[in-house]
């Protein structure tokens, strides 16, 4: 029970302080800044590593849950539980946001970030923001993959090797595709705000390119980086994946 609360607060504050990065720099006529918006996503995926990696793994990602299931490093009985836990951080994020901001948001034009809780959606094309979604997220997962221990992301190489990730990838495809790479992070504003049309984007993408990364880990790691599913409770120990760092 410890690590699906791990999550549900790591992903809690993943949302909140990102979605509310990008509102408070709609409020203050981009005082934040680009910049600032994707740095707080990368500083806040780093925060979390470091405080509950060594609990939960510190996922606060369902594309990132599933795929170290399809890798074999989390049970898959595992997964719903932490999908439900990450689920409900982020919608807790959003509705929080949400009453913190009411004051600002009776009075913001349609169509604005503050309407729209922050909430990712495509700047242009469809297909561009899926395949951009997809690749970036195939990145994140690569990286993580290859720097967690087992399951958990631990340990000062991860934190900064993910949250910097996360960090860059918002600064370059942020503008484009939103850069969310993580299904919980779009659902939390897209249901409260009910700005939802193309949220099968963020959800899909981000799970397939997740997917995609295990295959590739398994080709520059050693034989049992990826092997079949764990029992329950159960993480890969880190000489099978962390011999070769």
């Amino acid at each position: 029970m410890r690590r699906y609360f791990a999550e549900l607060i790591g992903t809690f504050t993943l949302v909140f302080v990102g979605t509310g990065a990008i509102l408070s720099d709609e409020i203050s006529g981009g005082e934040v800044t680009h910049v600032g918006v994707s740095l707080t996503f990368g500083l806040a995926v780093m925060a979390m590593i470091y405080s509950i990696g060594n609990v939960s793994g510190a996922h606060i990602n369902p594309a990132v849950t599933l795929a170290f299931s399809v890798a074999g490093r989390i049970s898959r009985r595992e997964v719903f539980p932490y999908v439900v836990a990450q689920l409900l951080g982020a919608l807790l994020a959003s509705g929080l946001i949400k009453v913190l901001f009411w004051p600002q948001l009776v009075e913001a034009p349609a169509g604005s970030d503050l309407v729209h809780l922050g909430s990712t959606q495509p700047i242009g094309a469809v297909w561009q923001a899926f395949l951009m979604e997809l690749i970036l997220t195939y990145i994140l997962m690569f990286v993580i993959l290859n720097v967690a221990t087992g399951s958990k992301e631990t340990g000062i190489l991860a934190g900064i090797a993910v949250g910097g990730v996360v960090a860059l990838a918002a600064l370059f495809a942020g503008p484009i595709c939103g850069a969310s790479m993580n299904p919980a992070r779009s659902i939390g504003p897209a249901l409260l705000s009910g700005n939802v049309h193309h949220l099968w984007i963020y959800l899909l993408a981000p799970i397939l390119g997740a997917i995609a990364a295990v295959p590739t880990c398994c080709c520059v790691q050693m034989n049992g980086c990826c092997s079949p599913p764990l029992t329950v409770g159960q993480d890969r120990s880190a000489t099978e994946c962390d011999l070769l760092r």
